[in-house]
């Protein structure tokens, strides 16, 4: 059940997909050396594997607990998060004034990784303080700068996301908690928030809550939202903590999986309203935490990936120590099971399907440091419209893929894979919320038809569609069955996500039920198709690697066996995921509601 970073592969992406050397010629990503870098993902394995990690299953089975209005996190967690504060982990990429590093996001994207694989209910206090940190530094004054990023970034406190409510999941047109203005440039907050990640917990000082409330004259609907601070601890201009805030923990949540991270119910304002002050206008506070959210969708992805290779690599080498029955010829008696096809068959698909997703994140982590850094406009509102494109395939195809790929992990272990000893079970069950929180995979799809897809006219997708086919090309000029065997598949994956895009920019607004019953298939098409793309770009890197006796040969020749394993097995499918989109919408229309 240890974890070891797939650091080989983080770095061949990083380098050779991602384009390491063009982000470290951008203004202010200087620091982010080639040697740099290794040497930092590194040091975070380091440290993943051998404080993180070990603590993974024990909290599993000894869970944080809530007692009398306070959390107590399971055995080793405060330790394991002072060290990765002190150790600067949380800062990674934020701004060096701020006691951030000022990495690159294409930096920080392999640590979230490494984190999230190394113990996910752990890592999601970390996820959540980033989340606050984008937010503030967006929308924030000067002062709720100086005041709060610092002390975040240095674990001295951590920060949450406020938004569900129980009348309102996800649906924040219903969200009612009342904010109060003072006259003093305060607000007593007042309401009741559920499903909040470390809403409480003993491993730091404070807590700081951004908090979605309307004011007394707000507008209905989400136009009138704004977005407060609401600290645990009252602060004190000069940074100190005050007295204790009207807003308390009632309990946590006994949950299916990610069991050791406390999921509270808040209760805002019992004892006169608790006290906070606005972040930037008021009811603009939905468009503040869409900052929050599209930095927590991401790291979410990079969860899925994270977990996926933990659940890879346990049954890798379970599938190389558990020796039962012949194979299938060539033994006179019982095999290792890594040595039956359909044991290969599933590894092969963990495998393929983890390093497509972690190609196609890292590249998207890449496109978001040249939309922030390089210096020619038009050449940042590109990129961020190609990185806005894939969030919501990163989030929810990475996601559902993890649960895949736990649930394959299962099954390798067979029997044993059913008991909770052995860890796999564990895998599976924290796989699950990652497809439902920081909105639900048809939450992703929405967003990818609508603002992603249907308000360009698909401009963005047929960009991208563009290198797909580009990358095509290449594998037509490249030697040998591999290549030809991708490039087949990549051609056809092409064809028909292009046929897809174009549905759903023609019928959206004619027939849009039609449109949304394929929406999340649309976006599972996308990620196989994006991600089979990223596999060739690292199939064609592995050969001429080979050709010119480069680097690894056995790296090399693994690479291109996964991505021809992609290729068939894979992007196969998507053909048929095309016809279901545009052709299957009767399918799920069919049935009156009464015949359910």
């Amino acid at each position: 059940m240890s974890y070891n970073a797939p650091l080989k592969d983080m770095l061949f992406v990083v380098n050779e997909l991602a384009n390491l050397s063009a982000i470290h010629a951008l203004p202010g990503c200087e620091d982010a050396t080639p040697d740099t870098v290794e040497a930092v993902l590194e040091e975070n394995a380091k440290f993943c594997g051998e404080v993180v990690a070990p603590l993974n299953h024990p909290a599993d089975k000894e869970p944080s607990f809530w007692h009398d209005g306070e959390v107590t996190t399971s055995k080793g967690f405060k330790e394991a998060f002072r060290a990765f504060a002190d150790a600067g982990w949380q800062g990674v990429q934020h701004p060096t004034e701020f006691g951030g590093q000022g990495l690159p996001k294409l930096v920080a994207t392999p640590c979230i990784e490494m984190l999230h694989g190394s113990n996910l209910s752990f890592a999601l206090v970390a996820l959540l303080t980033d989340g606050a940190v984008e937010a503030l530094l967006t929308a924030g004054s000067d002062a709720q700068k100086a005041l709060y990023i610092e002390p975040l970034l240095t674990g001295k406190w951590t920060g949450t996301m406020n938004l569900t409510e129980p009348q309102a999941g996800s649906d924040l047109a219903a969200v009612r908690t009342r904010a109060v203005p003072q006259g003093d440039g305060t607000y007593r907050i007042s309401g009741t928030k559920i499903y909040i990640t470390y809403g409480e917990h003993d491993m730091a000082e404070n807590i700081i809550h951004l908090v979605l409330a309307r004011t007394p004259d707000a507008p209905p609907g989400v136009k009138g939202i704004s977005l407060f601070i609401v600290p645990k601890f009252l602060v004190n201009e000069d940074g100190s903590l005050g007295e204790r805030n009207d807003v308390h923990c009632v309990s946590i949540e006994h949950k299916l999986g990610i069991k050791a991270s406390p999921t509270a119910v808040l209760q805002f304002g019992d004892h006169g309203g608790a006290i906070g002050t606005l972040v930037g206008e008021e009811n603009r506070g939905l468009e503040y935490m869409f900052i929050m959210m599209n930095a927590a969708r991401f790291g979410v992805g990079m969860q899925g990936i994270g977990l996926a290779e933990r659940a890879y690599q346990q049954a890798a080498a379970f599938a190389k120590e558990r020796v039962q029955s012949r194979a299938v010829e060539g033994s006179s008696g019982p095999v290792a099971i890594v040595n039956h096809p359909d044991v290969r068959r599933m590894l092969m698909s963990m495998r393929a399907q983890t390093e497509a997703a972690r190609a196609l994140a890292y590249v998207g982590a890449g496109l978001s440091d040249l939309a922030h850094h390089h210096p020619d406009a038009a050449t940042r509102a590109a990129n961020l419209a190609v990185y806005e494109y894939l969030v919501p395939i990163i989030k929810g195809w990475s996601t559902e893929m993890s649960e895949q790929v736990a649930r394959d992990g299962v099954q390798v272990h067979g029997g044993m894979g059913f008991i909770e000893e052995t860890g796999a079970a564990q895998h599976y069950r924290d796989a699950k919320i990652l497809s439902i929180y920081e909105g639900t995979t048809a939450i992703q799809a929405n967003d990818l038809v609508g603002r992603k897809t249907v308000r360009d006219g698909g401009a963005v997708a047929k960009s991208i569609l563009a290198q797909v086919r580009a990358t095509a090309d290449q594998l037509g000029d490249a030697q040998g069955p591999d290549a030809a065997a991708i490039r087949a598949q990549l051609v056809r994956g092409a064809d028909a996500l292009d046929a897809v895009v174009d549905f759903v920019v023609a019928t959206t607004k004619a027939d849009p039920r039609a449109v949304f019953a394929g929406s999340v298939t649309y976006l599972k098409l996308a990620g196989i198709v994006l991600g089979g793309w990223q596999m060739a770009r690292a199939a064609l890197v592995a050969q001429a690697k080979l050709a010119a006796g480069d680097g690894d040969a056995a790296f090399c020749r693994a690479k291109i066996a996964t991505a021809r394993f992609f290729a068939d097995h894979i992007l196969s499918q998507a053909e048929g995921m095309r016809h279901a989109i545009v052709e299957g919408s009767a399918g799920v229309l069919g049935l009156e509601i009464e015949q359910f």
